[in-house]
């Protein structure tokens, strides 16, 4: 884990390019912007090249997709690799069929550097489907060091599967985080939120687990952060939301490192 990475987004202000979730795409955008990063929401093919180009980072989400948007992703995501640019990909209620064939689509043409996906949908992955719970984040899995692991080696790229705990692997390394607040859990758009700030911790990051386990944990630490500047109660999941964004500009490493101190285990 490298905690000056917070600092250098900040200073770098890398461009991520997210083909978003219709629901989150605002959400999405405001959480990139408030870490440092650029935001690039866009939903032309026709720019694919373009955007690819200047982009740090890219973040391809199939929480809303269309067969237009598929499309898309397919291209961007093709064009991420012959560029070199990390990729994140977030397969919203990837247990489903018809989101799985969408997902198999993409993944023939786009190598991914990151899957971040819940318990659930990374249990759907790894071939577990007893387990798949959609988009369920208070899912838990039986295994989740064994599913995070399989899912790493097969896809050949770091699995980021979030939840109460945060299991990150590599398929050779594998940490799991003890930090974060329920809060996330009853907020629309925390996980797609995190996709895309992975995607800027990946454009100032070369190594990707070191990227991956970064920007989830420093996430994870700032929402339990913006929680205890707020004094908020697990009921108030709106006024989380706002404490979120906040505290996105306003955490540094040194007010970050006691929420992170032994909770970050390798396993």
């Amino acid at each position: 884990m490298n905690l000056s990475l917070l600092e250098t987004i900040r200073e770098t202000n890398p461009a991520v390019f997210t083909i978003a979730n219709s629901v989150t795409i605002a959400e999405v955008a405001n959480a990139v912007n408030a870490i440092g990063a650029s935001p690039i929401m866009s939903k032309a093919k026709e720019e694919a090249g373009d955007l690819v180009g200047i982009a740090g980072a890219i973040a391809l989400n199939l929480g809303t997709w269309t067969p237009d948007q598929i499309d898309q992703m397919v291209t961007v995501g093709s064009l991420a690799n012959q560029h070199q640019r990390p990729v994140v990909i977030d397969p919203v209620a990837v247990g489903l069929p018809s989101r799985r064939q969408q997902f198999d689509r993409l993944i023939a043409t786009a190598q991914p550097t990151v899957i971040r996906a819940n318990a659930g949908e990374m249990a759907a992955l790894s071939g577990d489907l007893s387990n798949s719970k959609g988009i369920d984040a208070t899912g838990a899995v039986a295994d989740p060091k064994r599913i995070v692991q399989a899912v790493a080696l097969h896809y050949h790229c770091v699995a980021v599967m979030t939840g109460a705990i945060d299991w990150i692997s590599d398929g050779q390394q594998t940490v799991s985080l003890h930090v974060g607040t329920p809060l996330f859990a009853t907020h629309v758009g925390s996980g797609d939120m995190l996709s895309s700030v992975l995607a800027a911790y990946l454009a100032v990051e070369s190594n990707a687990m070191t990227a991956a386990v970064t920007g989830t944990a420093i996430f994870g630490a700032t929402g339990q952060w913006a929680v205890n500047q707020a004094k908020l109660t697990l009921r108030q999941p709106g006024s989380f939301g706002i404490a979120l964004m906040d505290s996105f500009s306003q955490v540094t490493a040194e007010t970050l490192s006691s929420y992170l101190k032994d909770k970050v285990v390798d396993e």
